[in-house]
């Protein structure tokens, strides 16, 4: 058995030992949405440090757990605090979280992140849908042999953000009037910040804005055929976009105060999954 699909399995038994709960929808919790658990019917918690095997989260503000519960009639699984690849965990182990979500049931990923703006059009605070993406430096979590029980060796990436989740979470931040902007998020690896030449080679290349996650993490939700989303939120204009040079605590700072406009967004646009999720190939 491939080593990284061994690792999963025992993982996701290592779950089912410990919760009986199939969610619907899986959650990613970003910087500044720490505290969005307090809007759920939480039903039990999962501490990553229980599962045999679980990369750990080592990033400040990260909790490390699972969280299981409903928002409304809506199952879903919370990931509060996300592994990163400048860490030191392999690519494999990166991606690991999300491969249990699926296997746990969820046919919904909502990707959630702390950005650096590139638009210019951007402030510290706004709300980016993610349209697309561009992944660079960060290694391809699908090399190697493919893990057959998980998807196809050569999945397709035209459409890897649902385009009718989209139209829903736009359609809740009109209703609820929130800004919202679209563009594309670029990965780079982190963990140090881009430096102004990096930033002037992204907005070359399209990008929107960017940060140290969420790419790899939708090209293994796709490669198993999870309908995806994601918002980002701009925390801070990137390198070389001001004079002042950029913290992890200015990160934070921004994030924490955009979280109950962002929550606002996430809980209600959650609500209105049911169709989608319903509609899901199992």
């Amino acid at each position: 058995m491939n080593g990284a699909y061994e690792k999963l399995v025992k993982c996701y038994e290592c779950f089912k030992s410990r919760i009986d709960f199939k969610p619907d929808v899986a959650i990613v919790l970003g910087s500044g949405l720490g505290n969005f658990a307090r809007t759920v019917d939480v039903k039990a918690e999962l501490p990553y440090s229980e599962i045999e095997g679980f990369p750990v989260s080592t990033v400040p503000g990260h909790a490390g757990k699972f969280i299981f519960g409903y928002i409304g009639k809506v199952a879903v699984v919370l990931m509060q605090g996300r592994v990163h690849y400048y860490e030191g965990y392999p690519i494999t182990d990166v991606v690991l979280p999300t491969r249990l979500m699926k296997m746990m049931g969820a046919k919904v990923l909502f990707l959630t992140n702390a950005s650096g703006g590139i638009n210019p059009k951007f402030h510290a605070g706004s709300l980016m849908l993610i349209k697309d993406h561009i992944s660079c430096f960060a290694p391809n979590p699908l090399i190697g042999a493919n893990i057959d029980e998980l998807g196809t060796r050569f999945p397709d990436m035209t459409h890897v953000y649902d385009e009718d989740l989209q139209e829903i979470i736009k359609e809740t931040a009109k209703e609820n009037g929130i800004e919202l902007f679209e563009g594309v998020y670029a990965q780079l690896t982190g963990p140090s910040f881009e430096s102004p030449a990096e930033i002037r080679m992204l907005q070359t290349l399209g990008a929107s804005a960017v940060g140290m996650s969420t790419v790899v993490e939708a090209i293994a939700a796709n490669h198993m055929g999870m309908k995806i989303c994601g918002v980002s939120c701009v925390s801070n204009l990137a390198a070389g976009m001001n004079s002042a040079p950029l913290t992890h605590e200015e990160v934070q700072e921004a994030a924490n105060a955009v979280a109950p406009k962002f929550e606002k967004l996430l809980t209600e646009s959650v609500l209105k999954f049911s169709a989608i999720c319903s509609g899901a190939a199992e």
